[in-house]
């Protein structure tokens, strides 16, 4: 089921994959269905999967951007791959079977991207709307949960297993704290520099100095007592 467009010429980068999840049933939606409506909305992804069934469709070329995550973020990498899990960001989808995920993990490292996930375990939803979208954590590239692409509003995956995905030595960050919404930023505190005491130097008269006194003759010594010899 290929899609007729794409999201255009990859610009370089680090490699990395977004991992998403719209509100589908996984009970009752197919990954062909699924991906049939990405079509038709103009919005395919590189693979559908079902992770309950093990179904996976392939709509584009790992060497051509899709067009999931819209704008240019999908151009981003020497590879950005986007995988539509059928599933719901509400229930997160490690929690049940991974029927064909080391598959598709295999193919991702096939294509240089690591078992890495630089930003950390993704939210749980609805938390997930305010999680960080660092750029700095973007650029290393490796596996992403939707709700951490920069400048991306969504909630998607949902709090996931990680290592249920990448393996149980997936090396990740600790889980982010969700910002506020509307928080301002807290006054930023700057350390005091220590400064070299200065010479304190005694205020200048207008007085003359003082003029010494004349010389006197020492006086004629006392006589004590008879000299020794």
């Amino acid at each position: 089921m290929p899609a007729p467009n794409d999201g255009g010429a990859l610009r370089g980068g680090a490699p990395r994959v977004v991992w998403c999840a719209e509100e589908h049933d996984p009970h009752t939606v197919s990954a062909r269905s699924v991906a049939a409506d990405l079509l038709k909305e103009n919005r395919p992804a590189h693979l559908v999967w079902h992770p309950g069934t093990g179904e996976i469709v392939q709509l584009l070329p790992i060497t051509r951007a899709a067009r999931l995550l819209g704008g240019a973020l999908g151009r981003e990498g020497r590879v950005c791959a986007q995988i539509m899990v059928v599933g719901q960001s509400r229930s997160p989808f490690t929690g049940s079977l991974l029927t064909g995920v080391e598959a598709i993990v295999q193919w991702l490292d096939a294509w240089g991207v690591a078992r890495r996930w630089p930003a950390g375990p993704p939210l749980p939803s609805p938390q997930s709307y305010h999680a960080p979208r660092s750029r700095k954590d973007w650029a290393r590239g490796g596996h992403y949960g939707a709700s951490q692409v920069p400048l991306l509003d969504r909630p998607d995956p949902g709090g996931i297993d990680v290592r249920r995905i990448t393996g149980p030595d997936t090396p990740v960050a600790p889980i982010p704290k969700p910002r506020l919404p509307g928080a301002p930023a807290g006054p930023r505190l700057v350390a005091p520099r220590t400064r070299t005491p200065e010479t304190v130097r005694p205020a200048p008269s207008d007085a003359p100095p003082p003029r010494p006194g004349p010389l006197h003759s020492a006086p004629e010594p006392v006589p004590v007592g008879p000299l020794s010899n």
